[in-house]
């Protein structure tokens, strides 16, 4: 096996890894007994699935010949991914956030479906990596509205899981500005051609920011058990 080869498939088995733990893990951490909306837990689930699931495929297929128009479907299906971790991870955030609102909660849920719809074409059809960091801004802003609101005690949630939602947006940002940065191999060249390079830094910053995502809607889901709104 050539080396180039060799490392192709190194690659496929470091992106099966953190899907093979999610798939598995995952549904067994979900609270469902005490989950009292179950849309909540499937869709959490959904969204951390997907940006694990691009990354196989565009990964899996990646020594093909087929030329450009295949490695922009792969691209595509991988980028796709991103999107539903940001669309679908954010909804049961949305609910839980102004739960005591019903109205406003299905405007928010409407505006933030829209907003990602918009953030999707935009990223599958960008050009270059920056437009496709840039994509995600308004969804990215909407959820630091929510955040706010949960910090100045207007909107709901467990006081627990805003940290990590802050964590899990914090290394999201990361890991897109280091991608479009190329550090560290923009500093020393064919070094880091195989190991430690900006897109495996990405990618493990991009897990992790999902574990934080999981944690705090475990918190979430866990307060939701328990909490009444309040009577008017």
């Amino acid at each position: 096996m050539s080396r180039r080869a060799r490392d192709i498939q190194e690659n496929k088995t470091q992106k099966g890894i953190p899907l093979l733990a999610f798939l598995v893990l995952l549904p067994l951490n979900i609270p469902w007994s005490q989950t009292s909306v179950t849309w909540l837990g499937v869709v959490h689930f959904l969204a951390c699935l997907s940006p694990e699931i691009g990354s196989v495929l565009y990964h899996l297929f990646m020594n093909h010949e087929g030329g450009a128009p295949v490695y922009h479907t792969l691209l595509s299906l991988d980028m796709f991914g991103v999107c539903m971790v940001n669309t679908l991870g954010a909804l049961p955030i949305v609910y839980i956030t102004l739960l005591c609102y019903p109205s406003l909660r299905s405007t928010a849920l409407l505006a933030y479906m829209l907003l990602s719809a918009h953030g999707v074409y935009s990223a599958l059809t960008a050009r270059s990596n920056v437009r496709r960091l840039r994509s995600f801004a308004f969804q990215a802003l909407f959820r630091l509205f929510l955040f706010t609101l949960r910090w100045v005690g207007v909107g709901t949630g467990s006081p627990a899981s805003l940290g990590h939602f802050l964590t899990m947006d914090l290394l999201a940002l990361l890991g897109g500005v280091i991608n479009i940065s190329r550090i560290p191999e923009r500093f020393r060249p064919g070094l880091f051609d195989y190991w430690c390079n900006s897109h495996q830094i990405m990618h493990v910053l991009v897990v992790i920011s999902i574990v934080f995502l999981h944690w705090g809607m475990v918190e979430d889901l866990l307060w939701l058990h328990s909490y009444e709104c309040p009577l008017e």
